[in-house]
């Protein structure tokens, strides 16, 4: 069986969302609690990046099967991350911790996509609202949506692909950016509506919305799951023999 290891990326300092969105609170655990929660589903291990400064409280040190410190950008961080996978590793999930909501299933998803044959896997949504190429704030193109999708995460890779393209040290929006430049075979699976990313406190409060209106006895039961010391509920990984 593959060794499946994943990455929540939670180090950005959140200037949009005026605070580090991955550690508000939504339904009584920090945001980051859920992506970490989603992602050990899959996971043989799980390593976490963080802000420096949340390192050096100290409080994160048992959240995961490694905690390290993000880089100047999102695909430095996902670098320094995907430095503590260990080379044993067949396929890695590089997730956002912004997106507390996407589901196990989506998790599975990406990950069987790849275990298939595809060099990457990423989850996409179909646009609903018309758009427009702008230059100087003048419109020069509607585009067909009929081609276009939003992409989300978790996105998931083979290991050795994924390695080779962050060997140049680029960046990108996301990893299959930096894959496609490589020519690698990158599939799209059907993404999910509640899988939103936390930009804004607006965000926040859709957020919670989704989570107020699932079933509240599944609910209790996650906010009585098992705690590290910062309050992150987590579970032991599932470790392949």
């Amino acid at each position: 069986m593959s060794e499946i290891w994943s990455i929540v990326v939670a180090g950005g300092e959140g200037r949009r969302f005026g605070a580090p969105k991955q550690f508000a609170t939504l339904a009584g655990r920090p945001v980051v609690a859920w992506a970490l929660e989603a992602a050990r589903s899959v996971s043989a291990g799980v390593v976490l990046v963080l802000p420096e400064s949340a390192l050096e409280s100290g409080q994160w040190a048992d959240a995961a099967d490694a905690v390290v410190a993000g880089g100047d950008s999102r695909s430095a961080s996902v670098r320094a991350g995907l430095a503590a996978v260990p080379a044993s590793a067949d396929v890695v999930v590089v997730h956002d911790a912004a997106r507390p909501l996407a589901s196990r299933s989506l998790f599975a998803a990406v990950v069987e996509s790849v275990t298939s044959g595809a060099d990457g896997a990423i989850p996409g949504v179909a646009l609903r609202d018309t758009v427009k190429r702008v230059e100087d704030g003048r419109v020069v193109a509607t585009l067909d949506r009929d081609g276009l999708v939003a992409v989300q995460t978790p996105q998931a890779f083979r290991a050795a692909v994924l390695r080779r393209a962050h060997e140049v040290g680029a960046d990108a929006t996301d990893d299959a950016g930096l894959l496609e430049q490589l020519g690698a075979h990158v599939v799209v699976v059907a993404g999910e509506v509640e899988n939103v990313k936390l930009t804004s406190a607006s965000d926040l409060a859709l957020v919670e919305s989704y989570v107020a209106s699932r079933d509240p006895r599944r609910e209790a039961r996650r906010a009585h799951a098992p705690a590290d010391p910062s309050g992150t509920a987590v579970r032991a990984p599932q470790r392949r023999a």
